[in-house]
Parts: C-alpha cells; structure tokens; sequence
C-alpha cells in the first residue's frame, strides 16, 4: 500500500517540478507514473536506477540526455527516451522554454521517497544540490536502488559514512524517522 495520495507534487526550487500521477501494476511491480516540468539548463545529476527502468516521453520542448561514457543526445516532442536498470544517465532541458514530459519508473520501489526527500533538501538549501548531510544518508540508505555517479566513489566508500555519524550526532535525522526500509539492500 503506497504512503502517498495521487497526484502529488513535488518541487525543488531550482527548477523541477515532479508530479506524481498514480501506481499501477506493471510487470516488473508498480509502476509509478509520472510528469515531470524542467527550466531550461535545468535537471538531475549523472545517477543510476540499480533496479528501475526510467522512461520520459517528451510532451513539450526539448531534452538532452547522456548515458554515462556515451554522446549527448536530443529528443523532442513525442519521442520516448529509457533508461533501463543500471544505465547511469542524466537529462536537461536543452530547449529556450519549460520542458514537459510524461513516463514512468518500474518499478516503483522508493522511488517517491527518495527523490521527495532530495527535493526537499535541494529547496531547504536553495541549491541545484541536496545538502551534504541530507544526501550523505539518503545515498547510504539506498544505495541497493539509485547512485550519484556525479559523487565520486571514494567520497561515497569514505567520506559518505562519517556524514552519516555527523548528521546523527546533530540529530539531522529525525525528519527521515519514517523512512522506508531500502529494496534488494
């Protein structure tokens, strides 16, 4: 049973606005279905779904995306660009105007948590990026299920965990009191 009432929406202040339109079952679990509006220049990092498939359909404008090693790309209304499990990727808005998009995430998992919280954090800090105690522990928590590729790795294996001890130590933490339990960890 989902945590959440559908639609709802989620804003970074920096430039994305994620809506979240309904679960359905899919054949890899739910399916989250989603809408997303993106200013231009604007998007996530470089990250790795371990266990979804991510696919946007472009409704407005135009985006860029680029799988970890590989080219700059370009779509733009109508077509559908996937991001299968474990294809590190990222995506921008590479037109004049808002980019619109519809797609999905499957499946599901804590997908909604996960980004909710880094959202959260992003408009708490006024910042394209989550605070370093905030994403410290979100990316330990779940590192089974998505990863920072932007993040170098040793900052992840060393520095990552000490954040973790900080953040507890200042009692950071308390607002992640309901966090659920991470998948295939």
């Amino acid at each position: 049973m989902s945590r959440y009432t559908y639609p709802h929406t989620i804003d970074n202040g920096a430039g994305e606005r994620l809506t979240f339109l309904r679960r359905v079952p899919g054949a890899r679990g739910d399916r989250l279905e989603v809408e997303n509006v993106v200013t231009p220049g604007v998007g996530p990092i470089m990250h790795v779904h371990h266990r979804q498939v991510e696919a946007l359909t472009v409704v407005e404008g135009r985006i860029g995306y680029q799988r970890l090693g590989g080219p700059e790309e370009f779509a733009g209304p109508g077509e559908e660009v996937v991001f299968e499990a474990g294809d590190a990727h990222r995506f921008w808005n590479a037109g004049e105007r808002d980019l619109r998009c519809v797609g999905y995430v499957e499946p599901a998992d804590n997908v909604e948590y996960f980004l909710s919280a880094i959202f959260a954090s992003q408009k708490r800090t006024g910042s394209l990026r989550p605070h370093p105690l905030d994403a410290a522990f979100l990316a330990r928590r779940y590192r089974s299920e998505f990863a920072m590729v932007e993040v170098p790795a040793l900052v992840q294996r060393l520095v990552f965990p000490v954040l973790v001890v900080v953040g507890r130590v200042l009692g950071r933490y308390a607002k992640y009191a309901d966090a659920p339990e991470p998948v295939g960890g």
